[in-house]
């Protein structure tokens, strides 16, 4: 099981597509430590009864600056589960942060948007992509010599201006170290302003899908892997189109759970104001394997309108392989 849990909604950067760009002025929540401990002893639970190995993944804003991280992790992890997290790598160059990642986590999936004329500017980080360069490679270097597994995954998202660069920037990312890519397309729910003058086109997703295999290729050669197979590609190309894709069956909370900062928990992110269901019910591995069943009922009772066009990449097989057939369980658009 993967449990995504956005631990906090504030940020450092200013990322004119984010939702948590700081310069926003919105009140900042975090996750209560209290709670986090309490439901990672519920995870620990289910997976000694069942065998089904935990992954707890942070997610922000920006987990990896949040104070009371570093000890909730220690816990997590004496409690037997494994950890992971996705950060925008401005706290990489603490070497006593990056003992602890080593030390301690499973994968770390780091956001690089393209080149530094690039991605310094779009992330409002002057000279990040410099500072990544040298980061990134120290981190595997010491990982290395720790004997820690940790996976170095890099996320790009592509735009209508970086697209186009996607296949250079993937050589240059598994120069530093990086063993697995993943992308998302830009998506206009957070930042309806920006959208517009960066969203991928029709032209764009074509030339993406022509250049993909050849992408797949050379990071093979190199001891890297670009996930993402076709149904994947074809989420994206119908969101460029404005086509909606529905899913029939996701089977909600059986393998896949997301828990925001307030502490509730949904089959996806884009699900919660309609499915979400308080932690706090959760107290046992009985009540988590019920869990699938009370997200079936609500979506019996009400089904939410996300997925008549789900945007989920869990459910899209944003992390499939290429050449692994996905389960079918998109149903043809109306």
């Amino acid at each position: 099981m993967i449990v995504v849990w956005r631990v906090v909604d504030s940020c450092n950067l200013a990322c004119g597509f984010c939702a948590y760009d700081k310069r926003l002025g919105f009140p900042r929540s975090q996750a209560a430590p209290a709670d986090v401990l309490r439901f990672a002893a519920v995870l620990a639970e289910h997976q000694a009864e069942t065998g089904d190995r935990v992954l707890l993944s942070w997610l922000g804003g920006e987990p990896l600056r949040w104070q009371q991280l570093q000890a909730l992790t220690h816990a997590v992890r004496g409690l037997g589960l494994e950890v992971s997290a996705t950060t925008n790598g401005t706290t990489l160059g603490s070497p006593a942060l990056r003992q602890h990642l080593c030390e301690t986590y499973k994968e770390l999936t780091i956001s690089v948007d393209g080149f530094a004329a690039f991605h310094d500017p779009s992330r409002g980080w002057a000279g990040g992509f410099e500072k990544l360069r040298r980061w990134v490679p120290q981190l595997k270097t010491e990982a290395h010599a720790l004997g820690s597994k940790l996976k170095l995954r890099a996320n790009v998202v592509l735009m209508r201006q970086n697209v186009r660069d996607f296949a250079a920037l993937c050589e240059e990312l598994t120069d530093w170290g990086i063993v697995e890519i993943t992308y998302n397309q830009l998506g206009g729910r957070d930042r309806p302003e920006f959208y517009p003058q960066h969203r991928l086109t029709r032209a764009d997703v074509d030339a993406l899908e022509q250049a993909l295999p050849a992408i797949r290729k050379n990071l093979a050669a190199r001891g890297a892997m670009l996930v993402g197979g076709e149904q994947y590609l074809a989420r994206i190309r119908a969101s460029t189109l404005g086509e909606r894709m529905p899913v029939a069956n996701c089977d909600p909370g059986e393998s896949f759970l997301f828990i925001d900062e307030k502490g509730q928990v949904s089959p996806c992110s884009f699900t919660t104001e309609d499915y979400g269901i308080d932690i706090g019910s959760l107290r046992s591995a009985a009540d988590l394997a019920a869990l699938p069943g009370r997200f079936r009922l609500l979506q019996q009772a009400a089904r939410s309108r996300q997925c008549d066009d789900c945007l989920s990449t869990q459910v899209c097989g944003k992390f499939n392989a290429a050449n692994r057939r996905p389960t079918p369980v998109l149903a043809a658009a109306e």
